[in-house]
């Protein structure tokens, strides 16, 4: 018997070659059944893989089959080095394929009893088919081969197997009633913690999730958590360790980015996987057109890169977005100074986020750049020295875009700049925004938002134009490359210009053209990575807060809790000259209670904030015993519940907890709330009166139980009856024990304090007790005067009888009707879409941003780009098949077409920009004009995460991912559409399994959209609260670092960052998961047009034809999955779209201006409010607020409104306003109607100074005069009547002093006096005061009172107060009562009833005289 590897003539047509062809052909058609049944059970609802242990039998038959698999390829593989005919390689390599997907079914069998079947029928098909060929040869004499007898053992072992697998085949088994999906709604980690190999190499871990996703859409709760390795925790651990090292070796330098060295340190290792990947598989692409069977390599290496990069990403991700957070914990005062919470914020929704794609594009960078090198170096193989022409071409465009790289940094740093001006001032708008409605400053401030957007949007067009070019200069590179390395061989005849030479190059130009996309595009990301970097970097190394400022220790019973010596402090340490306070020394014992007062910037938050260590110490010392409780000037609320805020953190202890309440006066307010103290409290408590909040922060401090309590005038947003129950119950009783320091302007406490100290431009001028400081006189007895004068008005009121005789009558009860009792929580879960929403959001685009002409010319570019390469390469594959046809012809021909090709890449890539451009401009205009036309009640109840989650990463999305995913889709549909034409018209019968491969994909794409979209939008909700958090933090950082809760805000961050990445990579996995299916799928048409190819008889098709068809088939799978790819990341990118569009539907607010009923410039003349049976609801169906209000505030008259916090008197500013409509009635301001004109029209014509006074970044000129319509004269005139001209006028930049964010650099009580100086510029003839000198000590507020009254005189102010005196001046008193007008009169006839009035006096009076009564008898 003959032996001999290859002695069997192949490629004759006789019958035994046409014998083994049928054995082949039926083989591959039942592969291609498998195939299809195993991507089909991945998709069905049935799938599932039941673990049974495989006999030995099944084992040893996969084994066998997997050698002889390795035997066959390797033999094809010496075939081909050794330059034996093209049918010995093929033949080997197919039959290896076979031998290998044989090794692979014994372990696949159970997903389905269709693989079942089919797998089982395979194996008694090849056994029989390989043993009748075997005995045929064998009976005939002839020679057989090796290869021929090593399948035969195989063929009996599948044989022996499959009687076996038949014969054990279970009942059908009903899936759906085991529950095999549960788990992953009841187990919380991931399933690739307790994946087997095969899951994780195939991600067939993710297929409970997909099928959970696929039968309904995904909530919250089916996502797991993400697994131990990955958590935010352990990430920013690793990170601060190399930080720390770093930052410990001096290595401050600036040429190095300390944040990048230090992910580089920690990150390395696990990435050398990830390149290890990247490069079998840049090695296995560049094989490509050698070798076919690479392509399951570049499959798995490829996939497994992809995830492997982007989950090393999340992580780094994960670790800077900690980073950034805990940084903001400890700067200080500077540091928040130089970073604005808007910036913060910013640093870690975007900078940050960015994170997650960066080693993707790295790799993909150097990886796609050695793709390039190494096809250069098989072209060079090819033509030899005709390849160097192009190769100095390639290195031309390569050194080209080195100025293009530089350019786009500069661009892309612009740009970030930019936006992070139009976040910080987003951020303070949308806080401020009730100021902005109630002043009518909304055009002015979106006009401020535009400016900003334009300069960011003209970074942003240039960045993107540079982009284009580039793009176009590679795209040209590989066209114009051909043509000069074709030109090249036939002058240098390096070599011969036949089929195999042409197809040779154009296929490893192909192979090229990947890198030519990735390319720009990885250099844009990098770049603005890169710029990423060095932000995050500069806030990182930002001035921390000095933890030596203050010396704490453990509380001692007896002796000095609080000491300071000499002590000197500065907000400013470059202004130490001239230091905030100066001087102070301060002894407090153990449980004494002290006051701080003072005029209005004396310093007495300052001395609070020493205590603290929050401000810069010059000189001295300060130590602090014991815990610190501390209550805020501005009131600090969390997003959250009642209770929430009141527990901070720590574990419910019911009669401790209900202490706090009933001390706090919160009692009332909860009984009245719908659901008590589980009320959802809006961002930083917009569906709270101001009272209310500092109650809620008091609680929680007198809750936390500690040592020492600081409160920051805790009592200036609350009655005067409510002030005297929050001393005697919260700080004489609660706190009887503590030390307590108060800041107060509340002279009438001060008796019963322990000690006073009085402070003036930052010095403790007195100390001592009450009586002692009265008989010093000076500063404290002009405080004490100024507040016995105010109460001295009583006595001009006639009324004779001594007051302490009044007899306090049983308390009316507390009435507190706010905006909770509407009867649903205020702020809602963010509403999101769900399921598939077809291509309304696609439509959305391009119909908003009117971009379908431009549509319409990127892909008809795109086409004609397609068109004019296919006709080239078609040319070269026509003509060399005609010997009358001169190579000069040919070359020529072929370069003119390629060359004109070149015009449509450049108009695509134009197109593309100025279509993104468009569309950014067109959303972000509807989106902005949107939210500023919005009702206040929007704002109310929609937390401002998730508006600047919108401004931000969304419309970033919008500016960079959705062009550039866009285009990269148009590109791989229309050449995947290319190729199949051409390999269709070479062999049309491709176009069958082609088909069912497409439809195939098809199906597979949408199972895995189905849970795609749905984990995109739940990472949009997932995202707002992270921003939230982070907002939220950086406003109550003082009061967060005071109470000692830094580590439980930074774990309940983890927890946000851990679920937020979660959905990060489980999208990530998601989409390895699909593409890995569509390339096994993409494969068998590439396998199936091959082997037609080999097949088809000699010469009858041209052979160019053939290199033509075969060069389109090997970039199919490429492409197509290039295609898959970024249509989901195009389609996940899209929901930016749909969440934007959403914000682009709210319901509008009134017009700002009515024509045709405009009043006249001349009104309000008189200034006549009537209120005429007006009835205030805040939404349908709730509960009336205002209960038919009748009444009239005659011309020229000052009204008090009065009643218990909540009453109805902010609703009542709020209807005058029209910042909520009237259910019925109306208000008539000189008989017109103001809900029949314009907002902007009856808004301008008030003047309010509200409850919260409100500042904005940037300078005194532009906080009082925003419109910039008053000279400079005029605002000093005004800022000398509210006390401001003396501060200002000593500062350096007199009116272009800075103002920081939220005025934090000017006390609460001066930024009140701002607002009061914009009223004096303003003077309209209404005038609405809402608790306008709660902040104020009561000297200032004497001197305001007095200047209101004499510039105001002639006006008709309506004045909303908590002190009595500040009303009982006024012509008329309104006193409110759950909605109700209880009493409308003259103040002193309703002083001499037994008014409700008259109580509220009484109440007042008795807290004043209960306190100082000896003192203040003297003045009565």
């Amino acid at each position: 018997m003959a032996v001999s590897i290859g002695s069997l003539p192949w490629c004759d047509v006789d019958s035994s070659c046409f014998q083994r062809s049928v054995i082949y052909l039926i083989n591959l058609l039942f592969l291609c059944i498998f195939y299809l049944l195993l991507a089909a059970s991945c998709v069905s609802k049935q799938f599932t893989i039941r673990s049974r242990n495989k006999g030995w039998t099944f084992v040893a038959a996969a084994i066998c089959c997997l050698v002889t698999s390795i035997t066959f390829i390797g033999a094809g593989l010496k075939f081909l080095i050794d330059g034996a005919n093209n049918v010995f390689w093929v033949s080997c390599v197919v039959q290896g394929i076979i031998c290998l997907s044989l090794a692979a079914s014994p372990f696949v069998q159970g997903i389905s009893k269709w693989i079942n079947i089919v797998t089982s029928v395979w194996w008694v098909s090849f056994a029989l088919l390989d043993s009748a060929e075997k005995i045929e040869i064998l009976s005939q004499g002839e020679g057989i081969r090796v290869l021929d007898i090593i399948t035969w053992p195989v063929s009996l072992m599948l044989l022996i197997c499959s009687f076996i697998s038949l014969k054990a085949s279970p009942a059908p088994q009903d899936f759906s009633e085991t529950g095999l999906s549960d788990p992953l709604l009841t187990e919380k980690p991931a399933r690739l913690a307790t994946a087997g190999f095969f899951s994780i190499l195939t991600f067939s871990w993710m297929n409970p999730l997909l099928l959970a996703g696929f039968k309904k859409p995904l909530s919250s709760e089916d996502i797991p958590s993400i697994l131990p390795e990955d958590e935010a925790k352990l990430a920013y651990t690793k990170f601060s360790q190399a930080w720390d090292t770093l930052l410990a070796e001096g290595s401050l330098t600036k040429e190095r980015n300390l944040v990048f060295r230090a992910i580089a340190k920690v990150y390395f290792k696990e990435n050398i996987f990830t390149a290890v990947c990247a490069l079998f598989r840049t090695i296995a692409v560049v094989s490509l057109p050698l070798m076919l069977y690479v392509f399951l390599v570049e499959s798995l290496s490829m996939r497994h890169w992809y995830f492997a990069a982007r989950r090393s990403g999340m992580r780094i991700r994960s670790a800077l977005m900690v980073a950034a957070y805990k940084k903001q914990l400890k700067l200080s005062s500077l540091g928040r100074k130089h970073h604005s919470s808007g910036e913060i914020v910013n640093y870690i929704v975007v900078d940050a986020y960015r994170m997650g794609e960066f080693l993707w594009w790295f790799h993909s960078g150097w990886s796609v750049t050695l793709q390039l090198l190494l096809s250069t170096v098989v072209l060079f193989g090819v033509v030899g020295a005709g390849a160097f022409p192009g190769l100095i071409l390639l290195l031309l465009c390569g050194l080209l875009n080195l100025p293009f790289a530089k350019m786009l940094k500069n661009s892309q740093t612009q740009f970030m700049m930019a936006q992070d001006k139009r976040l910080r001032s987003t951020s303070e708008i949308l806080n401020s925004m009730k100021v902005i409605k109630l002043q009518s400053w909304e055009e002015e401030f979106k006009k401020q938002i535009e400016s900003f957007r334009a300069d960011e949007f003209r970074w942003l067009a240039k960045a993107q134009m540079t982009k284009a070019f580039g793009t176009f200069l590679y795209w040209l590179s590989p066209t114009i490359v051909s043509a000069v390395i074709f030109v090249a061989c036939g002058l240098l005849k390096s070599a011969p210009l036949n089929a195999s030479t042409i197809f040779t190059v154009l296929a490893t130009l192909r192979v090229m053209s990947e890198p030519v996309r990735l390319i720009p595009e990885a250099i844009s990301a990098i770049i603005q990575v890169n710029v990423s970097f060095d932000r995050i970097n500069n806030f990182l190394l930002g001035d921390e807060l000095k933890i030596d400022e203050v010396e704490r220790s453990v509380l001692e019973k007896s002796g000095e809790v609080v000491d300071i010596q000499a002590g000197n402090f500065s907000w400013d340490p470059e202004m130490t000259k001239t230091p905030t306070l100066t001087n102070i020394s301060l002894d407090i014992n153990c449980g004494q209670t002290v006051a701080v007062c003072g005029p209005v910037g004396a310093g007495k938050s300052s001395l609070l904030h020493a205590l603290l260590g929050e401000i810069p110490k010059v000189s001295g010392t300060v130590k602090v015993s014991g815990s610190i409780a501390y209550v805020s000037q501005t009131s600090w609320i969390q997003s959250g519940t009642i209770r929430d805020n009141i527990l901070y953190g720590k574990p419910m202890e019911a009669r401790r907890y209900n202490a706090a309440i009933a001390a706090c006066a919160l009692d009332k307010d909860l009984n009245d709330f719908r659901h008590g103290d589980l009320t959802e409290i809006g961002q930083r408590g917009l569906n709270l009166s101001g009272g209310q909040k500092q109650r809620i922060q008091l609680a929680r401090a007198v809750y936390a139980d500690a040592d020492v309590y600081l409160l920051d005038d805790p009592f200036s947003a609350v009655d005067a009856h409510t002030a005297g129950v929050l001393f005697h119950k919260c700080v004489e009783d609660s706190l009887r024990e503590k030390t307590v320091v108060l800041v107060t302007h509340q002279v009438e406490f001060l008796s019963e304090v322990d000690q006073i100290l009085v402070m003036e431009e930052g010095r403790i001028t007195q100390s001592g007790k009450y009586e002692e400081l009265l008989m010093m006189g000076t500063a404290f007895q002009q405080l004490v005067n100024a507040h016995n004068e105010s109460l001295g008005d009583f006595k001009q009121g006639g009324i004779n009888r001594e007051m302490g005789d009044i007899n306090i009558v049983e308390k009316v009860k507390e009435e507190i009707k706010t905006i909770d009792t509407r009867g649903i929580q205020l702020t809602q879960e963010e509403e999101v879409e769900s399921g598939y929403v077809g291509l309304k959001p696609f439509l959305d685009y391009f119909r908003v941003s009117q971009g379908w002409f431009l549509l319409s010319a990127t892909v008809l570019g795109q086409v004609g780009f397609v068109v004019f390469q296919a006709a080239s390469t078609y040319w070269l594959a026509f003509s060399i098949g005609i010997p009358k046809l001169s190579t000069t012809m040919v070359i020529g021909v072929y370069s003119v077409i390629s060359t004109l090709s070149a015009g449509f890449v450049y108009s695509r890539a134009v197109t593309t920009v100025y279509l993104g451009l468009k569309a950014s401009k067109a959303f972000f205009s509807g989106f902005t004009n949107a939210v500023f036309k919005a009702p206040m009640l929007f704002f109310d109840s929609t937390p401002v995460g998730r508006i600047l989650t919108r401004a931000s990463s969304d419309m970033n999305i919008l500016d960079f991912d959705i062009p550039s995913a866009f285009i990269l889709v148009v590109v791989p549909a229309v050449e995947l559409t290319a190729a199949l034409i051409v390999m269709t018209y070479v062999t049309w019968q491709v176009i069958i399994i082609a088909l069912l491969a497409l439809a195939a994909t098809k199906v597979v794409q949408d199972y895995y959209l189905a849970s795609a979209r749905e984990l995109i939008r739940i990472n949009g909700t997932t995202k707002a609260p992270v921003m939230n958090y982070a907002a939220e933090t950086s406003l109550g950082v003082v009061t967060i670092r005071a109470f000692g809760t830094v580590d439980r805000f930074f774990k309940s961050y983890l927890n946000l960052v851990d679920a937020d990445a979660a959905l990060f990579f489980l999208s990530n996995a998601a989409m390895e998961w699909v593409i890995m299916r569509i390339e096994i799928l993409q494969n068998v048409t590439l396998f199936t047009c091959a082997l037609l190819l080999i097949l088809i008889p000699k010469g009858y098709i041209a052979p160019g034809l053939v290199g033509l068809s075969l060069s389109y088939a090997l970039t199919l799978t490429q492409t197509q999955v290039f295609l898959t790819r970024w249509y989901c990341t195009l389609s996940n990118s899209i929901i930016s779209v749909e969440r934007i569009k959403q914000y682009m539907s709210i319901p509008e607010e009134p017009p700002a201006v009515v024509d045709g009923r405009r009043p006249p410039s001349s009104w309000p003349s008189n200034g006549t409010i009537h209120l005429q049976e007006l009835k205030i609801r805040y939404r349908p169906n709730a509960p009336l607020v205002l209960k038919g209000i009748s009444c009239t505030f005659r011309e020229g008259t000052r009204v008090g409104v009065v009643g218990r916090t909540g009453s109805g008197k902010s609703t009542l500013i709020s209807a005058l306003f029209r910042l909520v409509e009237p259910a019925s009635g109306c208000i008539l301001i000189d008989g017109i109607d103001i809900s029949k004109i314009g907002l902007k029209d009856l808004r301008m014509k008030l003047s309010i100074i509200p409850q919260e006074p409100t500042l904005f970044r940037g300078c005194i000129r532009t906080n009082l005069d925003p419109l910039g319509v008053y000279s400079d004269d005029e605002i000093w005139k005004a800022l000398e009547k509210c006390q401001l001209k003396i501060t200002i006028s000593n500062l350096p930049n007199k009116l272009d002093s800075s103002v920081s964010e939220e005025g934090e650099n000017w006390s609460v009580g001066q930024r009140q006096l701002f607002c009061l100086g914009r009223v004096l510029l303003k003077r309209n003839k209404i005038l609405v005061l809402d608790e306008a000198t709660a902040s104020i000590d009561s000297a200032t507020d004497a001197i305001i009172q007095k200047t209101i009254r004499e510039e105001f005189s002639e006006c008709t102010v309506i004045t909303v107060a908590h002190r009595v005196p500040t009303v009982i001046d006024c012509d008329m008193v309104m006193v409110l009562s759950f909605g109700d007008i209880v009493e409308y009169n003259e103040p002193w006839k309703l002083m001499e009833t037994d008014s409700y009035f008259s109580k509220l006096v009484a109440e007042y009076w008795a807290s004043c005289r209960g306190h100082s009564s000896q003192n203040l008898q003297v003045h009565i």
